[in-house]
């Protein structure tokens, strides 16, 4: 296929963003820069969000350079503590974060229409599935669709269970916000994630963004109910 102009857009839009950026951080605030040169980022806070382009954490924060160490991957999940030798990219974050920067707050930041979310509940409806590693990674959030499809045992069952997945596809917000539980969840089998809470010098935070209306929903941590944020 020819190399086309319009096809450049997208790169020329990042590197004119490159370029306010360095205007904005280097030249009329160098000192803010220079000091997370010399002295190392140190942030307070691990957000866990997801890959999904409209839900970037620092843009819907307004979070500036070295307030936030992120990690983003597919559905915001974290895996359960698994030191197993293989690859874990978000497990290493998690580590870096809470053992080496010691911050202070972990949030699993979830969102409204996730299409990995959608891939999970796909998945376990038994729809053909032709993903090598998406529908792997997101059945870690398995569990969360448990207490809506109850197992069948019978043809009645199973038309109840075919109507309960037609709902949650039309309307997942419930399994996102379960699947941020879960997440939450997870990192507590970290042993020094678990250590940390305990002694009360690290807090876990799950929150859901509803990227229809721009509300913000939080887990209350007394009623582990998903709440709106004033």
């Amino acid at each position: 296929m020819p190399h086309t102009r319009d096809q450049d857009v997208p790169i020329r839009q990042l590197l004119a963003g490159m370029k306010g950026f360095r205007a904005r951080y280097y030249e009329r605030r160098p000192d803010s820069m220079r000091q997370l040169v010399e002295q190392g980022q140190k942030p307070k806070i691990l957000m866990i969000g997801c890959s999904d382009s409209r839900v970037d954490p620092a843009l819907l924060t307004e979070a500036e350079p070295g307030e936030m160490f992120v990690v983003r991957n597919v559905a915001n999940l974290v895996p359960p503590y698994q030191p197993d030798g293989s690859y874990h990219g978000t497990s290493a974050a998690i580590e870096y974060a809470v053992r080496v920067l010691q911050v202070s707050h972990v949030i699993v930041l979830g969102h409204a229409l996730c299409g990995g979310i959608q891939g999970l509940i796909r998945l376990r409806k038994g729809e053909p599935d032709q993903n090598d590693f998406v529908s792997p990674w997101v059945s870690i959030a398995s569990a969360a669709l448990d207490p809506y499809i109850p197992p069948a045992q019978g043809d009645t069952d199973e038309e109840r269970r075919k109507a309960e997945f037609e709902r949650l596809q039309q309307k997942p917000d419930v399994i996102e916000r379960a699947a941020v539980r879960t997440s939450v969840d997870n990192l507590m089998t970290f042993p020094f994630v678990r250590e940390r809470v305990e002694a009360g010098s690290l807090e876990l935070h799950g929150w859901w963004f509803d990227l229809d209306s721009g509300d913000l929903w939080a887990i209350n941590s007394q009623t582990k109910m998903f709440e709106p944020v004033d």
